[in-house]
C-alpha cells in the first residue's frame, strides 16, 4: 500500500519590499512521503518570493513532467517554472525551453554548492535564475512547523525574515545566476 501525502495548512503574510507586494494568502500543501519538512518549507519560501495570483503548487515529486510550482497563462502556457533542489541540467534545459521564466531554488548544505559548480557551465547560457537559500536558518525555522501554521515573510534585499509559529529566522537569499 502506497503512503499518502501529509497535508499542511499555512496562513502566509507576505511583505515583499523588493516587489512592493503585500498580501495574505492561504496555502494547503501536500508533503510527499519521500519529501522532508525542510524541502517542503523551501517550496513555500520559493512560493512567497514569487507570489502572484496564478502561481500554484503542482503534483511535484509525484509527476516528473511538472515542476514544484508553476504559473500558467489563461491558455495553458507555462509562464513561470519553479524547481526546488538540485535538478539535472537536462531538466533545467527542458524548463527553460517550456517556460518564459525559470527559477531554481537550492538549499542543501554543501550539496547545492557542488551542484552549481558542476552544472554552472551547462546552465550559464540559459534563461534561468538560480537562487540559494542558507540552510541553517531554514532547518531552525522548520522546528516551528505544525499541521496548521501561521507564517510571516518579510523580504528585503537579499534577506528573508521569516516567523513560523514562535520561531524567527533570517534567511540569506543568494543569487547564483540571474537572467538579464
Amino acid at each position: 500500500m502506497a503512503l499518502k501525502p501529509t497535508i499542511f495548512k499555512f496562513r502566509v503574510n507576505i511583505a515583499d519590499t523588493n516587489r512592493n507586494r503585500f498580501e495574505d494568502i492561504n496555502l494547503t500543501v501536500a508533503k510527499h512521503p519521500s519529501e522532508n519538512e525542510v524541502r517542503m518549507l523551501v517550496r513555500i519560501l520559493a512560493f512567497g518570493l514569487n507570489a502572484t495570483p496564478n502561481l500554484t503548487f503542482t503534483k511535484g515529486l509525484s509527476d516528473q513532467e511538472e515542476p514544484d510550482i508553476w504559473e500558467l497563462s489563461d491558455i495553458g502556457d507555462i509562464e513561470t517554472w519553479i524547481e526546488v533542489g538540485e535538478p539535472s541540467s537536462d531538466r533545467v534545459k527542458k524548463a527553460a525551453r517550456k517556460s518564459k521564466q525559470t527559477h531554481i531554488y537550492t538549499f542543501n548544505e554543501n550539496k547545492s554548492d557542488v551542484w552549481f559548480s558542476k552544472n554552472q557551465s551547462a546552465l550559464r547560457d540559459l534563461k534561468v535564475n538560480i537562487t540559494q537559500f542558507d540552510f541553517a536558518p531554514i532547518s531552525e525555522l522548520v522546528t516551528g512547523l505544525e499541521r496548521t501554521n501561521d507564517l510571516s515573510l518579510m523580504i528585503s534585499g537579499n534577506s528573508m525574515f521569516a516567523t513560523l509559529g514562535d520561531v524567527n529566522s533570517e534567511i540569506t537569499v543568494t543569487e547564483l545566476q540571474q537572467t538579464q
